[in-house]
């Protein structure tokens, strides 16, 4: 994507629609909609530009240069600079009447930058991305266990008209008892009364509980109280309320008191007795003076006795009302029951209380207080909103004073035990104030001066003063209080301003309650989704404070407008925590996503939240699994997949990519909805995307095939092989051979990451071609005598027309002898006489998935007679206790062939995660890596089998030690086949194959069975050895990652990028201005230490770095002002080695390292100037195919910035563009010779224009904007060119440097056929390198005799190198590769004696 496209949108996730959603405040209800949708369009065609940016520089350069000569310079400097006016004067000097020299020189610097996608970040050295949790967050937001209270029991100790002999009361002194004067009736009605109330306060606040009292009760009556309510109680929690206010106060033993029947005595009830009788879980309340006595004694008691103690206290919650030396507060302005009052009837309390402080009390009438209208329950009258406004204060006061586990206790498990602690708060405030100080266990931090009591005392002070109005006229309005939009209103200004560093927001459980109403839900929600997309602490902050069930039932709604961001809340939350997928379908939530999924007003990267959603709902899950299925959404996606490749437009690839996911995980290990894809004709739906722009969309199609492949594994279908008509074999068959047909073209796919999805799916191919093989088997032996007839024309062997019945695999029967073999899945040999012959050895069961299927039988791979050479072995029954099947014939021999090959090809692949794969599935084919020594075949003689010690240089496919080995005994055959890599003379493949018979169940499941290997798993079936996919959690980690907001250094990048981009420019125009310069002054020396000498080197454009590279590819930076050496690594561990090109991507910023192999191999380094730290972002083959009879690939590369295409060459007859961006093979131009290519230069100035050397002298210049895309051809040289570049210039009609190994060095210009325009013999015989400037006018050549030769663009000699710049004055070595500084007039000269040498002109400073 563009430069600034891609610092203004941290991710590949266009933020369009959410941030059009998340943008819309709450006071634009009225037109809501009409302005969203305007302005989710409008974002949505910047996206497109976002998302096309990089393509439509392209474009605009082809359709400049396309439709025009290549004299007519103008128009493409204008394409490429963006300010001209596009006159060109026709004379092909690139300078238009409009330009200006800003916009030539900016047309120099390419504006794209490339693989920086999330694909791209530690790939290969992750072996699998964990994708979201199955136990959840870190602060395990999900209570264990849910709790109510099912029982409470109310004992009150009042003794009315008789005071305790310990208490000395005031006159006059508190006298309420649950709001009722106790001498206001007689004692005894006053009593039952009192008791009647307080069991009603309780009431409101968990309902559903039994209650039960016992009014100035007996030791006995206690007793009976508390083990009745256990036993109704049974698990549930039990409340125990004490009111102590006719009684003495506590012992100092810990003993509360009651009375004897005849109400003479006060008889002690120890504590420990209480908790006998009501065990765990239970809460207790006590009101009375010195109540902490009773605390410090439960703690004492679970202190000592907790390990005699069933239970004990450690799911014991206890309330007290002061400390062990307060006694209660007597003042009149309180009720005597003053904490039970804060405990049960809070608002209340809170009103009066603040009556008695505020202002209010000398203008309202404070009877007033006990008028308020409305209910609690009732948010839209003022008690209702009232308590919506305390609950809000306390729940935000105990959220962020409290440990968030103990919040979770205590606020979150229980709704009772919240209710009575958020009171708790309440009565620790009012209390205090009266030098009384309530307690608790567990023990609570002081909140009575929590700034939050502010913002509670204006919102009463608002309400109050409506009353008035509101009891004298019922028919007033009420005024809601502003409190909720203040807290919103804070909690976005901390959204602006906050982050993860920070202190965490206060006001999220005021979001939480702003849920509940609809007047504030929509702001709240999108407050709430900002909040949620600053990163995974935040959803553990949301989850952790109570936002899930509000979540999932606001799921139940019908809101249009809350459609896109309770999509958006889903997808943070599950891209976090899976287990969520459990209650999503036991709430039936998956219809809501499937129903958003199908809709056509959502734009499409929000539908991908929503197949996101499912994807996550069904993997695994086989409940979900089967409700989304019933719902309908194998449907619905294949009917969005088949749109979208009808439609000629653009389809948002994240839409396609979890359609592709969804459905990969919908029906993975599920053969219902197996079989219904295959009923939808899935595997035609899917075979356009394998040809996607997008990798992630190309490998989810991958992964989606290979999971509807996987067919008749499970025992359902296994069971069903044998006759069940719902199991169609031969349909299954069919579809099976097109899924593979189509993966097979992917193979050589450029992304690794596609790759590697078809080696995980090689391995289930082959698989299920063993279990419906060997259940057929079975079938057939058993009912010989009646499908006789049937077998035999099943099993019929197939003619040679089934490889030309393949379109994919037809050209490769009908390949002549001499010809190339080009396959989809590699480079393949050609079987003819110039094959290298060499020896394999192989061991074979029948049982195996090779022999039992066929795949030796007949294909390229074996000599089918080998087969049969020891038939005592290869028979029908049963040996020593494992079944032996008879051979069948295969369904199809070329498809077991090409997956066998695919698999070869895929374990020497580039990417060492995908080779890595691909080794797995061949060792659990029974076939592993071996070096293998070629054998001379003498006429006449026998052959001899010979198997060397691995060397660097040798290497094949060998016999596993795996446990196959382990089980079954082996058939030791010799054969010979022809190769299936391309021969070389260090490169031969052996293959070897062992047994792998079915394992009995009693071996899987036991330790003796031989996985001991972790790659292999040690599950109990055939599924456990399979590699697992990657894809799912790679594309998973896309929605865990901020998707609203610019990356936190996009500003950075941007200044960086534009100081590189004017030093650039500075540096370009003095190249352009300054004199001739002889580059004699060496600046820099360096002994590389390479053993082979070096091959290739490139110096970094901003940095005094210098990297280097060996024939072995060894590959070494090194700092030559400091002269330090920065990083040393291999760039591959194959046996196989050779460099070829090292290039810079993305040179203006943080650039990429590709290296280039003589096999055709490439691969991308980031941090490769970081010791130890490099990572390989990506690798693939360039290469495929090649010309018979030839000894190496001896492929050519090079990287063109301005396109994003590299090009690549060599033993071919044609040349490969690759779309980096795409990692996509986009063209294969034919070379238009007979020779291979020796040299190759891409143009860094016109995107699509690249020059190619022959080895036959030839030269040929290629622009892939025009129709017929090579534009020049010419023979200058009687021998190979060794190099090949172009002049500095803006010119459409470029000119060109070439020079051959015979030494000409000549000056092409491209529109002219006739001849060169200079030549320059400048190494007679000799000349081994060539370095054309990018900007200057200058040319280097090297030579094999020890010296180097620098010329004018004129064709004039500037200077000569001979020798080192040292006191001894050596001589420099045979000079082996040359390159120039981009921007800079300096050149680095590497030499076969491993020395570096980097030269500059007379005015640069000597290290």
């Amino acid at each position: 994507m563009a430069l600034g496209d891609m610092m203004g949108s941290s991710s590949r996730f266009p933020q369009s629609s959410i941030i059009s959603v998340l943008s819309t405040s709450n006071e634009e209800n009225n037109n809501r909609s009409n302005e969203e949708d305007d302005s989710v369009s409008s974002n949505h065609g910047d996206d497109n530009a976002v998302f096309l940016s990089r393509r439509d520089y392209a474009a605009d350069s082809t359709t400049s240069s396309g439709s025009s000569n290549y004299g007519n310079g103008g128009a493409t400097t204008s394409a490429a600079g963006g300010n001209g006016n596009g006159n060109g004067n026709g004379n092909g000097n690139g300078n238009g009447n409009g330009n200006t020299t800003t916009t030539t020189s900016m047309a120099y610097l390419p504006q794209t930058v490339l693989l920086c996608e999330l694909r791209h970040d530690a790939f290969e050295t992750t072996a699998r991305p964990p994708g979201p949790s199955n136990y959840g967050l870190v602060s395990k937001w999900r209570p264990k266990d849910r709790m109510k209270t099912g029982c409470v029991a109310l004992v009150l100790c009042l003794n009315i008209s008789v005071d305790p002999p310990d208490v000395i009361k005031i006159s006059p002194c508190a006298r309420m008892e649950c709001w009722i004067d106790p001498f206001s009736m007689a004692p005894p009605k006053a009593l039952e009364t009192i008791g009647k109330t307080l069991s009603s306060q309780y009431e409101r606040w968990q309902p559903r509980a039994r209650y039960k009292y016992q009014l100035d009760p007996t030791v006995d009556e206690v007793k009976k109280l508390c083990t009745a309510c256990r036993k109704n109680a049974k698990s549930e929690r039990v409340l125990f309320h004490y009111n102590g206010h006719g009684v003495p106060k506590p012992t100092v033993n810990g003993e509360i008191w009651v009375f004897n029947k005849s109400y003479t005595q006060y008889i002690p009830l120890p504590i420990s007795d209480l908790d006998s009788w009501l065990k765990t879980p239970s809460i207790y309340v006590f009101d009375c003076s010195a109540a902490g006595v009773i605390v410090n004694s439960f703690i004492e008691l679970n202190d000592w006795g907790s390990s005699s103690l069933s239970g004990s206290t450690k799911d014991c919650i206890l309330l007290a009302a002061c400390e062990a030396h307060e006694t209660l507060p007597q003042s009149p302005e309180f009720p005597a029951d003053v904490f039970t009052s804060c405990l049960t009837t809070p608002i209340k309390t809170a009103l009066r209380w603040f009556y008695r402080q505020s202002l209010l009390k000398d203008t309202l009438d404070y009877s007033l207080i006990d008028r308020i209208p409305g209910r609690q329950n009732d948010r839209k009258t003022l008690l209702g909103e009232l308590n919506w406004i305390f609950t809000a204060v306390t729940d935000t006061i105990a959220w962020n004073v409290l440990p968030h586990d103990l919040f979770q206790r205590l606020f979150r498990q229980d709704l009772l035990v919240a209710s009575l602690f958020r009171n708790f708060l309440l009565a620790e405030r009012i209390m205090r104030s009266a030098n009384c100080s309530p307690i608790s266990h567990p023990m609570l931090p002081p909140t009575h001066q929590h700034h939050m009591w502010d913002a509670w005392d204006m919102a009463a002070e608002i309400c109050i003063s409506q009353l008035p109005s509101l009891v004298d006229d019922p028919n007033v309005e009420f005024q809601p209080s502003p409190f909720f939009n203040e807290q919103l209103t804070a909690f976005e200004v901390w959204l602006d301003h906050g982050s993860e560093q920070k202190r965490p927001p206060e006001q999220l459980p005021i979001v939480l309650q702003v849920l509940l109403s609809q007047c504030h839900r929509f702001r709240a929600l999108v407050l709430l989704g900002r909040f949620l997309d600053m990163g995974p602490w935040a959803v553990d902050l949301a989850l952790s404070v109570g936002i899930f069930p509000y979540v999932l039932k606001l799921l139940q709604t019908t809101t249009p407008e809350l459609k896109h961001i309770l999509v958006f809340i889903w997808t943070k939350i599950l891209a976090l925590d899976k287990s969520c997928q459990v209650d999503l379908v036991k709430d039936s939530g998956h219809t809501y996503f499937i129903k958003f999924l199908d809709s056509l007003d959502a734009f499409p990267e929000q539908r991908a939240m929503a197949a996101f959603v499912l994807a996550v709902i069904v993997d695994g899950h086989r409940r979900g699994q089967e409700a989304c299925l019933e719902a309908g959404l194998l449907h619905v996606c294949l009917k969005h997949i088949q749109g979208s490749t009808l439609n000629d437009a653009q389809s948002e690839p994240l839409f396609l990519q979890w359609l592709c996911l969804c459905l990969g995980k919908l029906w993975e290990d599920f053969s219902e909805a197996q079989m219904l894809g295959l009923q939808a004709d899935a595997p035609a739906i899917y075979a356009p995307l394998l040809t996607e722009p997008q990798p992630e969309v190309r490998a989810s199609a991958v992964y989606a095939l290979g999971t509807l492949l996987d067919i008749g594994s499970d025992d359902s279908c296994r069971d069903a092989v044998g006759g069940d008509d719902e199991c169609d074999d031969d349909e299954k068959n069919r579809a099976e051979i097109s899924i593979v047909k189509s993966l097979l073209s992917v193979v050589s796919d450029g992304s690794p990451l596609v790759r590697a999805e078809v080696a995980i799916t090689s391995v289930v191919n082959i698989f299920v071609f063993e279990i419906l093989l060997t259940a057929l088997a079975r079938f057939a032996f058993s009912h010989k005598q009646n499908l006789k007839s049937i077998a035999a024309a099943y099993w019929k062997p197939q003619s040679s027309s089934v490889l030309s019945s393949i379109p994919s695999l037809a050209h490769i029967k009908s390949t002549a002898s001499g010809s190339i073999v080009s396959s989809p899945i590699g480079p393949l040999t050609r079987v003819g006489t110039d094959s290298l012959p060499f020896i394999r050895e192989a061991r074979i069961s029948t049982s195996s998935p090779l022999a039992t299927s066929g795949i030796l039988h007949g294909s390229p791979l074996s000599d089918d007679s080998s087969l049969h050479s020891d038939s005592g072995i290869l028979n029908d029954g049963v040996t020593n206790g494992v079944v032996n099947h008879p051979k069948p014939k295969p369904l199809d021999n070329a498809m077991y062939s090409q997956c066998v090959l695919a698999m070869f090809t895929l374990a020497n692949d580039p990417s060492p995660r995908t080779a890595s794969l691909g080794r797995r599935v061949l060792s659990i084919l029974g076939i592993e890596q071996v070096v293998a020594k070629p054998v001379k075949i003498t006429p006449g003689r026998p052959v001899e089998p010979s198997t060397a010690s691995p060397t660097p240089s040798l290497a094949g496919l060998a016999r596993s030690s795996s446990w196959f080995d382990m089980h079954a005994s082996h058939l030791p055959l010799t054969f010979r086949t022809p190769p299936v890599s391309p021969p070389r003379p260090s490169y031969i493949t052996g293959m070897r194959r062992v047994c792998s018979l079915e394992i009995p169940p009693h071996l899987l499941n036991s330790s003796e069975s031989g996985l001991a290997d972790p790659l292999l798993g040690s599950g109990g079936s055939e599924k456990s050895l399979l590699p697992q996919s990657s894809i799912y959690n790679w594309s998973c980690g896309h929605f865990s990652k901020p998707l609203l907001t610019a990356a936190d250094d996009s500003e950075m990048l941007l200044a960086r990028r534009e100081e590189r981009e004017k030093l650039a420019l500075e540096q370009i125009s003095k190249c352009q201005l300054s004199s001739v310069a002889k580059l004699s002054n060496e600046i820099a020396s360096w002994d590389t230490k390479f053993e082979a000498g070096t091959k290739a080197a490139l110096l970094q454009p901003f940095s005094p770095i210098v990297i280097a590279a060996d024939e072995n590819e060894r590959i070494r930076v090194w700092n030559y002002e400091e002269a330090t050496l920065l990083n040393s690594f291999d760039n591959h561990s194959f046996p196989d080695k050779g460099i070829s090109k090292l290039c810079l991507i993305n040179e203006l910023d943080d650039s990429l390292l590709l290296v280039g192999s003589c096999d055709g191999s490439v691969r991308v380094w980031k941090d490769y100037t970081i010791k130890s730290k490099q990572k390989l972002v990506t690798a693939f083959s360039s290469i495929q195919g090649h010309k018979p009879g030839v000894r190496s690939l001896n492929a050519v590369v090079d990287w063109q910035q301005q396109s994003g295409y590299l090009y690549a060459s060599g033993e071919l007859s044609s040349i490969n563009i690759w779309d980096m961006d795409k990692e996509q093979l986009v063209n294969s131009i034919p070379s238009s010779s007979d020779c291979s290519i020796s040299a190759l230069s891409a143009s860094q100035v016109h995107g699509g224009q690249f020059a190619a050397g022959f080895v036959d002298g030839s030269v040929r210049v290629y622009d892939v904007r025009t129709p017929a895309m090579l534009v020049y051809t010419m023979r200058p040289h009687p021998q190979k060119v060794v190099g090949i570049g172009f002049q500095p210039g803006l010119d459409t009609a470029p000119k060109i440097v070439s020079a051959s190994q015979a030494g000409l060095i000549h000056f092409l210009d491209t529109r002219n056929h006739a001849e060169p325009s200079l030549t320059i013999d400048a190494h007679r015989g000799s000349l081994t390198a060539l370095a054309v400037h990018r900007h200057a006018g200058i040319v280097a050549s090297g030579s094999a005799k020890q010296y180097i030769k620098v010329f004018s663009l004129q064709g004039r000699q500037l200077g000569t190198i001979r020798y080192h710049s040292s006191l001894l004055a050596q001589k420099i070595g045979p000079v082996s590769c040359l390159t120039f500084h981009p921007y800079q007039m300096r050149l680095a000269a590497g030499a076969t004696d491993a020395c570096v040498s980097i030269y500059a002109d007379d005015n640069s400073q000597v290290r």
